[in-house]
């Protein structure tokens, strides 16, 4: 039961045609057709129109009496039957938009539903099945099985009897003014969904409520009378029952296909997207994954596997394609690093507006950027390029399209390309197997007829084909399992999705998140792989790396968060958990992956800097992250081959040999002036960290093991020796633990 208008309601009646389908429009074209057949005239409009909701026999009567006794409507509906079956089966049925929510909601809220249609059995089935939706129902009473058709209320009469329930506590899902009168009168409840022609003012005041929007403004109310799921636990499976949208994913890289594509999977737990479409510039991912279907994230942690279903890739330079999928989504999700925004602003800039001519409504734009304030910058982005290309419609597009903060709890690591090539091959071998002819033709029984027989065949082996398919996934990302999304309250298309998490004050969430993870997960990186760790995994068992990570979070960021958030005392705990744990656990995260682009973590107000200067803010130590600073700057030299960042590293320290110099670094990044730190405002903060720099460039035992011995005065003679063989880069875990030994 719920209650829907104060009202308990144990039951819901549909009418099909008009109501849960779109075929009277296609009813009236094949009545039309099949006059025009048989009499050389089409029938006329308010033949049609007046038919609305009535039985066969009703309407064949008032065809009569519009057109004469000798006129053949009986054999124009039959025409017309065949030619409607005929589409059906080769099209599906237009299912109106919001049926399969509405269903799944009112189904899984225990209520008894049924079907009340003035059309035949043999046609009422077989549209209610090609649909998938004969599931849903209890019972069906059909046109041909009741003495008086809808103005009588029989037919819902009967509905309500066989449901065992009384009228007065079933909602009757009607679109024509007959039906609303046969709702009315059988003391139910009538609820309007408007479709070709509005019934007269009075037959509507009558509907206990109604709905210009159809299906959808009714979705829209039940949604505040049925529950919302609560965040779904990693191996609850995705809903069965596709729902009408498509979803947009806008970098379909580690976060975008790793983790907005689950999000949308998970949808609001009822339905999920009829397609998700991903924009990417990998062609080989392209052409892989638009051959398969689907593809694979897989949870090592959990030793589980999750299947992503309904995705199509297109091409970022495909601006027509894009340009589609912003017209069509009901959300978009964007993960992309910052130069890629820039550079696809102006994209998404005629996406919008594409969407905007279109006559499309709001859109959400869901971001994952690893940057404080980062749909801000995404934001602005975006309007830029729209101020550009269409100013007087850009603040009009701007409102309508909300683009919330969020914070994301979760690493996902990309599939490495060789492996990826690896899996296609052995998935394509065992497709090859499974889909080749058998040696001989199936049997047939002697009793079955010879075309039945050769159906069957071609279903067999079509079944095979099918079974090799389902193997064809491929596993595209490693992922950690943690499932919410928090994400700044506001759009309601938010609360709608299960695995996100609406907050009012997103920025703190935001900053302890950003301040304890980012920069920590980037010098953990850094310094694991200049030990010779190829993984955050193998780095955490590393006591040097481990002793840094403690110091980082408990001496130094942690503590300064708190006095920064007082009212983030019971949220910081879990935040550091769960982040050391993973990091533990993190054996498919590569350091080289992690570390990468340390222009752009070690910029002025980021990451590393961004904690000092918040604990030097609340008069916190902040020497580990100079440390951690310095080993950025370490690792960037040693990289070969280096990355682009890398490379301006060594290139500006090249010139004089100075670490200061790439400290202070003021030279192009991304259009702009690089955000280093200045030579005389920081100049005491430089002079920590190039000593640091210098101490580890050099090979100093001690200070390669620094982490250890935060007190040098604690530091023994074991420790000493320990020290020796851990001053050498490359010196493994093991290595280290046989020394102290």
């Amino acid at each position: 039961m719920i209650h829907f208008g104060q009202k308990p309601i144990h039951a819901v009646i549909f009418d099909m045609d008009g109501t849960m389908f779109d075929t009277e429009r296609l009813r009236f074209e094949t009545i039309r057709q099949a006059s025009r057949e048989l009499t050389g005239t089409a029938i006329a409009e308010n033949t049609l129109i007046g038919s609305l909701g009535l039985s066969a026999k009703r309407a064949e009567a008032l065809a009569k009496a519009h057109n004469g006794a000798d006129y053949p409507y009986h054999e124009i509906r039959a025409r017309a039957d065949a030619l409607e079956l005929a589409h059906v089966r080769r099209h599906g049925v237009p299912v109106k938009p919001g049926l399969y929510e509405v269903l799944e909601r009112l189904r899984r809220s225990g209520l008894s539903l049924a079907v009340a249609t003035s059309s035949r059995r043999a046609i009422a089935e077989e549209y209610l099945i090609n649909a998938n939706v004969m599931k849903y129902f209890d019972i069906t009473v059909c046109g041909d099985e009741v003495e008086s058709g809808k103005p009588d209320p029989e037919i819902f009469l009967r509905a309500a009897a066989e449901l065992g329930c009384a009228p007065e506590v079933c909602l009757i899902m009607e679109d024509s003014e007959n039906g609303l009168r046969a709702a009315d009168s059988s003391g139910g409840l009538p609820v309007y969904l408007r479709d070709i022609k509005d019934p007269p003012e009075a037959i509507r005041a009558r509907a206990f409520r109604g709905y210009q929007t159809a299906m959808e403004g009714f979705l829209e109310d039940l949604r505040e009378v049925t529950p919302a799921l609560s965040v779904p636990a990693l191996t609850d499976p995705f809903p069965d029952t596709l729902n009408d949208h498509k979803v947009g994913i806008h970098g379909f890289g580690a976060m975008g296909g790793g983790y907005l594509a689950q999000i949308f999977s998970h949808w609001d737990g009822y339905t999920r997207p009829s397609e998700i479409i991903g924009v990417t510039g990998d062609a080989i991912l392209r052409d892989l994954v638009n051959a398969f279907g689907r593809y694979t994230v897989r949870y090592g942690g959990r030793a589980f596997d999750q299947t992503i279903e309904n995705v199509h890739l297109i091409d970022s330079a495909d601006e027509a394609a894009v340009c589609d999928m912003y017209r069509a989504a009901a959300i978009i999700g964007l993960s992309m690093p910052e130069g890629a925004i820039r550079h696809q602003a102006p994209l998404i800039a005629k996406g919008l507006l594409a969407r905007h001519r279109a006559g499309g409504g709001a859109l959400v734009i869901l971001t994952i950027v690893n940057k404080v304030s980062g749909a801000r910058f995404i934001r602005d982005a975006i309007e830029t390029a729209l101020r550009r290309l269409a100013p007087d419609l850009c603040d009009e597009i701007m409102a309508k399209t909300p683009v919330p903060e969020t914070v994301v709890s979760r690493i996902v690591s990309r599939m490495s390309r060789q492996a990826l090539m690896r899996q296609a091959r052995i998935k394509l071998k065992i497709f090859d197997e499974l889909s080749r002819p058998p040696a001989a033709p199936m049997a047939s029984s002697s009793d079955m007829p010879a075309a039945l027989a050769q159906a069957t065949r071609r279903l067999h082996r079509a079944a095979e084909t099918a079974r090799a398919v389902d193997q064809l996934s491929l596993v595209l990302y490693h992922s950690e399992p943690d499932m919410p999304l928090y994400a700044e309250a506001g759009p309601q298309m938010l609360t709608r999705l299960r695995q996100v998490h609406t907050v009012d004050d997103i920025h703190m969430v935001q900053m302890i998140k950003n301040r304890l993870w980012n920069g920590t997960h980037a010098i953990i990186a850094w310094y694991a792989r200049l030990l010779g760790h190829d993984t955050i995994g193998q780095g955490m068992s590393d006591p040097r790396v481990e002793a840094l990570v403690d110091r980082l979070l408990g001496t130094e960021i942690q503590p300064a968060l708190l006095a920064e958030f007082p009212a983030a005392k019971d949220l910081l705990p879990r935040f550091v958990d769960t982040f050391v744990s993973r990091c533990r656990s993190s054996f498919k995260d590569g350091t080289t992956r992690v570390g990468r682009d340390p222009l752009r973590k070690l910029q002025r107000r980021e990451r590393v800097f961004g904690n000092i200067d918040m604990a030097r803010r609340h008069g916190q130590p902040t020497e580990a992250l100079e440390f951690g600073a310095a080993l950025g700057l370490l690792y960037a030299l040693r990289m070969d081959p280096p990355d682009k960042e890398c490379r301006t590293i060594q290139e500006v320290f090249a010139r004089n040999r100075r670490i200061e110099d790439v400290l202070t670094y003021d030279g192009p990044y991304h259009g702009a002036p690089y955000p280093g730190l200045k030579a005389g405002a920081d100049a005491a903060l430089i002079a920590r960290i190039a000593r640091h720099f210098s101490a580890l460039q050099s090979g100093d035992t001690q200070h390669w093991n620094w982490p250890l011995h935060w007190d040098a005065a604690e530091t023994d003679t074991a420790a000493g020796e320990t020290a020796a063989v851990a001053a050498r880069p490359g010196t493994t875990a093991a290595a280290l633990e046989a020394s102290a030994a």
